[in-house]
């Protein structure tokens, strides 16, 4: 090719990148007129709203006041000391029982309207003893406190058939079954008791009792 064909393109391809940046930077002035307005507009706009609702002042924060945890439920001790105090008026020493207790071969008793079928079956061990308490060798008050604690217990767990073992008394002055007589006393004044018989030689004999006790109502 000619030289001066060469330049005469060479000279061409100048004028088309001028042309291409000059068209660059009008853009990008454009664009930057466009933001600036745009800026302007907003800042105008933020200036309308604070003239139109004046001067302003941050909220003021409500006191918190800390809530104490709930406490927790207190314990029934007066409750509880109002029960062991009935309990022991309840249950009298002085409590006559020689006109309920059937005084056969082995002493029993069964509450007015019980059958005499009732007591024969406890003697025959026909109820199963689901539960028993050892008396013996308490002192009366505790062993009155214990007692009544233990009948209230079973008949609330629905249990039906327990011996209660308050010993011969082979041990106390005399030798005279101090404690045996009144647990008779305890028990018949307890209304979850329906009868009792003296246990079997194999369960205790003269030394324990089979209680029945009524069916529980929970």
């Amino acid at each position: 090719m000619p030289a001066k064909s060469k330049n005469l393109k060479s000279l061409a391809d100048l004028k088309q990148v001028q042309r291409s940046l000059a068209e660059q930077r009008e853009r990008d002035a454009a664009e930057a007129a466009a933001q600036a307005a745009e800026q302007k507009k907003r800042l105008a706009d933020q200036d309308l709203f604070s003239r139109a609702i004046g001067a302003t002042q941050p909220l003021r924060q409500k006191a918190a006041v800390p809530l104490a945890p709930e406490p927790p439920a207190p314990i029934p001790v007066q409750q509880q000391l109002d029960e062991q105090r009935v309990m022991r008026e309840s249950l009298s020493d002085e409590f006559d029982v020689s006109t309920l207790l059937d005084t056969d071969d082995a002493m029993s008793f069964r509450r007015p309207g019980i059958n005499t079928d009732v007591t024969r079956k406890l003697r025959a061990g026909e109820w199963s003893i689901q539960r028993e308490i050892d008396l013996h060798g308490m002192r009366s008050d505790e062993a009155r406190d214990a007692l009544g604690a233990f009948i209230r217990e079973a008949y609330k767990q629905g249990l039906r058939c327990v011996r209660v073992v308050h010993g011969k008394g082979l041990g106390s002055p005399g030798k005279q079954p101090v404690l045996k007589a009144k647990v008779q006393r305890w028990l018949i004044q307890k209304n979850e008791t329906l009868a009792f018989v003296q246990a079997k030689p194999a369960e205790g004999g003269a030394g324990a009792l089979v209680v029945l006790l009524a069916p529980s109502r929970r």
